[in-house]
């Protein structure tokens, strides 16, 4: 990346990081996704019980990778041959986990998360449960606003995670959510297949670094 982008998505991304800190939530930054993997690594003991929402991000920084390493009791929800009850039983687990290591559909400038999901395992254990969270996103995820989150989400998380997970939705196949111009919170298609169910801010949390956001000058996930 030329140099001085590199430079300017930092200074960005250390406002953020300030903002997060006034919200009791600890911000990191990482250059690339390498540091992320050496800063994930120095917030998990071995033998840890730890566990993940389904993320793009976490996959291309290698942290799966290093929870599937055996370092870590890793609640592995992906494990081929697994039931929908073993599933759950993944999920409900989870909220004992010691770490909870997922992402973020949006962050914004004044150090808020927001996020939307279906079965919502990822954002029950955002809020509860877990000793830690561990929040890792790309600054293509950093956003002005919770409305910009929220068209954030309408035209590119959502489309590309229903792509991902070929979910029968109006945004899989036209690329944008139905209700893209509305800013209605909770607007949207029909379908069963669904996945904007559920919708969180984090905003100033009780459990001061509870929550820990590693920030990566490049752009990751969806």
């Amino acid at each position: 990346m030329n140099v001085i982008k590199s430079k300017l998505i930092q200074i960005q991304i250390e406002k953020v990081i300030a903002a997060l800190g006034k919200n009791n939530m600890q911000g990191y930054y990482a250059k690339d996704r390498n540091e992320v993997l050496e800063i994930a690594k120095s917030l998990l003991s071995e033998g840890d019980t730890v566990a993940s929402g389904g993320s793009v991000t976490l996959d291309e920084c290698g942290i799966i990778a290093l929870l599937r390493s055996g370092k870590y009791n890793y609640l592995d929800r992906a494990v081929p041959g697994l039931s929908k009850e073993q599933i759950r039983e993944v999920y409900v687990k989870t909220f004992d986990a010691d770490v909870f290591l997922c992402s973020a559909n949006a962050i914004t400038l004044d150090g808020k998360l927001y996020n939307v999901d279906g079965n919502s395992n990822r954002t029950a254990a955002l809020l509860y449960g877990p000793k830690s969270v561990v929040v890792v996103a790309g600054y293509n995820k950093i956003v002005p606003d919770i409305e910009a989150a929220a068209k954030r989400v309408k035209t590119m998380a959502a489309p590309c995670n229903c792509m991902r997970l070929n979910c029968e939705t109006f945004c899989h196949e036209k690329g944008v959510c139905m209700e893209a111009d509305n800013d209605e919170f909770g607007s949207g298609c029909s379908s069963d297949g669904r996945i904007c169910c559920n919708y969180v801010i984090s905003a100033k949390q009780r459990h001061k670094d509870r929550t820990k956001v590693i920030l990566v000058g490049e752009e990751l996930g969806y």
